[in-house]
């Protein structure tokens, strides 16, 4: 084509082509014929491996250039045997793939003119062929020009660019046609593409050099491809508007649009803050800790973008554009759903994120004019809601729909409350949240008429505009104390609020008798909505004094109605309606928390004013007292018959478990650390409400209600695991997590009801395994809350005695082993067991000399456990749990003695284990079976491994009086003892488990860094098995794994080069090159660990975060190896040598 000529290939490989003799061109046509017969062998699925050898060849071998130019420029001339169009395509895209293959590894090895005469000919190909039906050919080689000009973009000079920008531009500006035009907005998509940190390909390059590029482009040319761009587009826009149907330049507007949007997805980094914040950008939200279900990108592109995307008209042309086509095509359904349609709306989306430097900072007005010129074309997309969605509802394409609520969640992230709401009142007689209200209300009613089973259009847009509220909503500032939003939006917030809590009754109330167990609503975890009630939450909040009363109105309601209606009709409808209002409730007046103690929600402490001797009116203290009240009716039996089902317990726990998070008994009754001293109402409402709940008011009585409560649902519900469940998890759980609850905690009669009922209640030890775990460590817990060590300890014995007693006493009798396996005897068995795994692990100093002494007096019966159950595999595996959480929490309390006893335990323990596992998987189980076995095996193992761990934290953390060498233990010398019984018992398949293969190579490598001089008085089958392991950790995949072997490596490596610098032996024979028994030479483990390390650094890939790890581990094994080493260098400087010979021949 005029305009593209391709400079001359690379010599020695890429030359020739009209001067070829004849010779090299029966060699060409060769090759071409044997790749294209190959492609065609992979499609036939002919000897696919043999076609994929040859295919793989032409990239691999020296500067396929000419080879691959030439079947570039001919496969479509000459056609082999069976073969066909497509594997003559196919045979080009291979060529251009081969071509930045070879280029990619050879780059170094080029000439100036080679890499510039590479680029210049797949960029002409691409041009040239623009019109073959080939897309695929096209876009390769494409590609393939863009990955080059990246490859060698630091090394050309602006003149070389401008050369090739300058054909490229031509190509855009539609000189040679449109499907040239077309082929130059795609070749410039792929340059973005492949500058992009994100899209970019692999070329074995260091991260600076991909990052330089990445500025060079965005300062010096983004901008301009952006402008091209958008000067192709407005090129061809007449001609699309003006035309009744189809026309080529379609595709050419739609790529530019694709173009565009790619370029403004582009991560900016240069020039983007180069001016003050203003009012808007105050308004940016950077995906804070808000509920989100939606993605978008903020744009902010600097102020060097200012002329292109806001001065030159360019919204008002792409708003043009869009509604004359939508305008023009209105009729016909399917055009919504066009690239074209597609591509602009997504561009306009993009547009409506712009924010930052790019607008003036002095110039307020110019942001609002850009949002609101915007929200002018989209508005038409979404208004009115009704008619768009009956429209949508009568077979109308829902993307443009959901387009306009995507734009307006844009607009939200970049502007204020206050900016948002005033934009569509130029154009509408209401405020754009009056309207999002609006919106939001319509797509509730279809949600509800659509078939639960099926998510619809309605399913998404929900959720979209849900994050809308939440980018408002979320306040910008948490400690501020002004009004979110204007008067308006508050009203139309509440109004919002009060319709969606109507629409979760209803669809609770339709529930009640729905059998479907897939629909959302009845799902048995009361968290399952939790996502949508906290956004539902935001909305509440920004009416709090309108929704709170609102709430209490309608939970009276339904109390009233269950009263009313009890023993008379069935109340079933009304529970599910309870329980939703709950889990509502309970996220409008409390925060989750998220392992923190949550503080009262902002829109509380400053929406209320009280009068400090009316605190009791407050709305949240009343809505609260209400709830409290009704949970308390479930003491009665026959309320709790009738009127409270599991599940709407289950919502009451849920409650309050989150409610007193917040305001029982909270130690932040000043507020003084979150408002601003200057706000005195605040402090009222704040005060008002932690007060009437603190330890001097209401507090311990409500504590005691939700202690009688909780009694209430772990005894006269058997078999509800998941009410059960939020009970120990959630509610008595997070009681006893705060010390000032424990102490009126643990003087509560309600309390000592429990710890009673836990020892002696039968029901309770049909509580899941562990429930009862759980229940056991809340109750030790409860402990701290004492008045001194003495009755802490006497507290914990009362509560756990009749346990060690029963274990002591099963195990001592002599028919033991007959009635082992009876149900009741193995359930009790592992009941006990889940118990004291419970107490073992809520151990603290006040409680540590009871639990060791309750630890120590089932030691013998653990043994005996183990020995009798060694073929249940769960029963063993409690057994090591156990003595894992209590070997943790005792042995750094531990005196000499005490430490000896347990040290010897826990090597009886593995002792007795080994014996009875070495060998247990055999590979004649089934597939099934082994899997289970393996499974087991790995979380028996995991314990041991946790156990020695433990033990070590002895030497690191010891807070006894006297030395543990008293009674002569050795605790490297027993961790090692340990290693050595449980090493043989993991195999290599094992370490596949990634758990127990980081916990093995944890405490491996704390062994080896801490005591390398035990590790080396280890016998040869210990240390052979441990440096199987520790090479096997060194090419796993995982990098934390690597380094870990690396770090282990590196220990021993310095402790030898140290212990020999000091005439000492250091690791001895095991670092000594030695002669097996066949008269085999075995090299010593550092110089096999050098080896191994020069391999992984010069010839496999690897993380570039192991650089310095290996780095470290390298030094001291050169130092402690340097023969070795010497030898590698004179290799190494021969190759050089060589290879430097051969660059200078070519």
């Amino acid at each position: 084509m005029q305009g593209f000529t391709a400079a001359a290939p690379p010599a020695g490989g890429g030359g020739g082509g009209g001067g070829a003799g004849a010779s090299d061109l029966a060699q060409l046509q060769s090759t071409m014929q044997a790749i294209e017969l190959a492609c065609t062998s992979i499609q036939m699925h002919i000897n696919p491996a043999a076609a994929e050898a040859v295919i793989l060849s032409l990239g691999q071998s020296s500067q396929p250039y000419k080879t691959c130019q030439f079947i570039l420029d001919h496969a479509d001339t000459v056609l082999v045997v069976f073969a066909e169009k497509s594997q003559v395509a196919t045979a080009r895209f291979q060529a251009a793939a081969a071509i930045r293959e070879a280029a990619i590894r050879e780059w170094g090895f080029l000439s100036a003119d080679d890499k510039r005469g590479l680029i210049s000919f797949c960029l002409c190909y691409a041009m040239q062929h623009a019109s073959s039906p080939d897309n695929f050919v096209q876009s390769k080689v494409s590609s393939v020009a863009a990955q080059l000009m990246k490859r060698g973009w630091l090394e050309f000079v602006t003149a070389e660019k401008e050369t090739l920008f300058y054909q490229v531009n031509q190509a855009i500006l539609g000189i040679h046609g449109l499907d040239v035009q077309f082929a130059g907005i795609k070749f410039l998509e792929s340059l973005v593409s492949e500058f992009s940190p994100s899209t970019s390909s692999a070329m074995g390059l260091p991260r600076e050099f991909h990052e330089q590029c990445r500025r060079s482009l965005e300062l010096d040319y983004l901008k301009i491809f952006y402008r091209w761009t958008q000067e192709a587009a407005s090129g061809v826009t007449n001609r699309i508007v003006e035309s009744d149907s189809a026309v080529p330049e379609v595709k050419v507007c739609t790529a530019a649009l694709d173009l565009m949007l790619q370029i403004l997805n582009w991560d900016f980094r240069c020039n983007t803050n180069d001016t003050k914040v203003n009012v808007f950008s105050a308004g940016v939200r950077q995906d804070g800790d808000s509920p989100r279900r939606s993605e978008y990108h903020l744009l902010q592109p600097g102020s060097d973008w200012r002329d292109v995307l806001i001065s030159s008209g360019h919204v008002g042309w792409l708003l043009i554009l869009y509604s004359a086509l939508r305008k023009k095509f209105s009729f016909e359904g399917y055009w919504l759903d066009c690239p074209i349609a597609v591509s602009a709306r997504k561009l306009i989306i993009q547009l409506c994120s712009l924010a930052g430097a790019v607008f003036v900072s002095d110039d307020v007005k110019m942001h609002e004019q850009h949002l609101l010129q915007l929200l002018s074309g989209i508005i038409e997309w979404v208004d009115p809601p009704d008619a768009v969605s009956r429209a949508i509802e009568s077979g109308k394409s829902e993307s443009e729909m959901l387009d306009g609520c995507r734009a307006l969640l844009a607009i939200a992230n970049v502007t204020t409350p206050y900016v948002f709401d005033d934009l569509l009142k130029p154009l509408r007689p209401f405020g754009t949240l009056t309207f999002l209200a609006m919106l939001m209300s319509e797509v509730i009613k279809v949600l509800m008429t659509s078939n639960p089973d099926e998510e619809n259009w309605s399913w998404e847009a929900r959720d979209v505009i849900l994050d809308t509220w939440t980018a408002l909503l979320t306040p910008i500032n948490m400690i501020t104390a002004n009004a979110l939003l204007p008067s308006e939006g508050i009203k139309a917030a509440a109004n919002l609020f009060g319709f969606i809590v109507e629409c979760e009754l209803r669809m609770a109330s339709a529930s009640a008798f729905n059998d479907d167990g897939e629909a959302d609503y009845l799902h048995a975890s009361v968290s399952a909505m939790d996502e949508r009630l906290s956004s539902y939450s935001l909305i509440a909040r920004a009416s709090v004094d309108v929704s709170i009363p609102f709430l209490h109105r309608v939970f009276s309601e339904r109390v009233a109605r269950l009263n009313q209606g009890r023993g008379i009709v069935d109340l079933t409808e009304t529970m599910e309606e309870l329980y939703s209002l709950l889990l509502i409730i309970g996220h409008v007046i409390a925060d989750e928390g998220e392992g923190e103690i949550p503080l009262v929600p902002n829109a509380i402490q400053t929406q209320f004013v009280v009068n400090a001797m009316e605190t009791d009116k407050h709305p949240v203290i009343v809505l609260s007292s209400s709830i409290i009240k009704f949970a308390e009716q479930c003491q009665n039996p026959e309320l709790r018959s009738s009127v409270f089902s599991p599940r709407l317990l289950e919502s009451v726990i849920w409650f309050l478990a989150r409610w007193s998070r917040t305001y029982l008994m909270s130690s932040d009754g000043n507020g003084d650390k979150i408002l601003d001293s200057g706000h005195h109402h605040e402090h009222n409402s704040k005060k008002a409400l932690l007060s009437f709940f603190g330890e001097h008011n209401q507090g311990k009585s409500v504590l005691d209600i939700i202690v009688r409560v909780s009694l209430v649902t772990l005894t006269s519900f058997p078999g509800e695991k998941d009410l059960q469940g939020l009970t120990c998890y959630q509610l008595l759980h997070s009681l006893v997590q705060q010390k000032h609850i424990c102490i009126h905690l643990v003087t509560l009669n309600s309390w000592h009801e429990l710890a009673t009922a836990f020892s002696t209640e039968k029901t309770l030890f049909l509580l899941d395994s562990a429930h009862q775990r759980s229940l056991a460590q809340t109750l030790v817990r409860s402990a701290s809350g004492m008045r001194d060590s003495d009755t802490s300890s006497q507290y914990v014995r009362n509560l756990m005695g009749h346990i060690a007693t029963y274990i002591v006493e099963l195990s001592n009798k002599s028919n033991f082993k007959s009635i082992a396996q009876q149900p009741d005897i193995l359930l009790s068995v592992s009941c006990m067991l889940e118990r004291l795994r419970g107490a073992a692990s809520a151990s603290e100093p006040r409680t540590q000399k009871a639990i060791y002494e309750l630890g120590f007096s089932v030691m013998n019966p653990i043994l005996v456990l183990l020995e009798v159950y060694k073929h249940e595999s769960a029963v063993v595996y409690l057994l090591l749990k156990f003595v894992v959480d209590w070997v943790d929490g005792q042995i750094t309390y531990l005196e000499a003695q005490e430490t000896a006893s347990v040290v010897n335990f826990c090597m009886r323990l593995l002792q007795l284990y080994s014996s009875h596992n070495i060998g247990k998987i055999s590979i004649s189980l089934s597939s099934s079976l082994l899997s289970e076995a393996k499974t087991d095996m790995y979380k028996d193992l995991r314990a041991l491994l946790q156990l020695l761990s433990s033990l070590c934290s002895k030497d690191m953390i010891d807070f006894s009086s006297d030395s543990i060498e008293i009674q002569g233990t050795n605790i490297s010398q027993v961790v090692y003892f340990g290693l050595h019984i449980v090493t043989p018992l993991i195999s290599m398949d094992l370490l596949k488990y990634p758990k127990l293969c980081h916990d093995y190579f944890s405490l491996l490598s704390h062994m080896l860094e801490v005591y390398p001089e035990t590790f080396a008085q280890l016998n040869n089958e210990a240390f052979a098995h441990i440096l199987g392991t520790l090479d096997f950790g060194l090419h796993h995949q995982d990098a934390d794994v690597v380094t870990k072997c690396l770090r282990a490596v590196q220990a021993l490596a310095s402790y030898h080069y140290k212990e020999t610098r000091n005439s000492s032996v250091g690791l001895g024979a095991h670092a000594m090159g030695l002669e097996d028994s066949n008269g085999n030479f075995q090299e010593g483990l550092l110089s096999r660990f050098l080896r191994s390390l020069l391999q992984f650094l010069l010839f496999e890939d690897y993380s570039s975060d192991l650089t310095s790890v290996a780095a470290d581990a390298l030094l001291p094994l050169i130092l402690c190896e340097q023969s070795l080493y010497q030898r590698f260098r004179k290799n190494l400087t021969s190759f050089l040598i060589e290879v430097r010979g051969f660059l200078r021949t070519m």
